[in-house]
């Protein structure tokens, strides 16, 4: 299956666990080469800004400056698809019942595997000011 359709199906699940609360935190990782752009973190907030979260664009260089924003679910999908296969190619999603490891190959396919959990409690983000 193309990675996009089966990004949309991983991401069904990000959705779900937001409602279902048991939203812990999304990771990008495993870059092309060596990008100056290290990972893309996103975790919930509080429940005063509803199903928004706080996406942290974290960079290897100590010099640039990491990058956060507070986005809603859509907001999001829309971020990190830009983001997919440039540079990256795993986002691993940790909710309190199970992790989601979604996954492209090297011909374009992509594919999810589901692993026991890593989180027990959801911690909400803290917003840098």
């Amino acid at each position: 299956m193309p990675y996009q359709d089966e990004f949309v199906l991983f991401w069904e699940q990000v959705k779900q666990s937001v409602e279902e609360g048991r939203f812990a935190k999304l990771t990008m990782a495993k870059t092309i080469g060596k990008q100056e752009l290290k990972n893309i973190f996103v975790r919930p907030l509080d429940a005063e800004s509803g199903s928004n979260v706080l996406v942290k664009v974290h960079y290897r260089p100590k010099e640039t400056e990491d990058e956060e924003q507070e986005l809603s679910l859509d907001q999001t999908f829309t971020f990190l698809k830009g983001y997919l296969l440039k540079p990256f190619l795993s986002v691993i999603l940790f909710t309190t019942t199970k992790d989601v490891t979604f996954k492209v190959n090297k011909k374009g396919a992509g594919s999810i595997t589901e692993n026991a959990p890593t989180f027990r409690d959801v911690i909400l983000a803290k917003r840098s000011e």
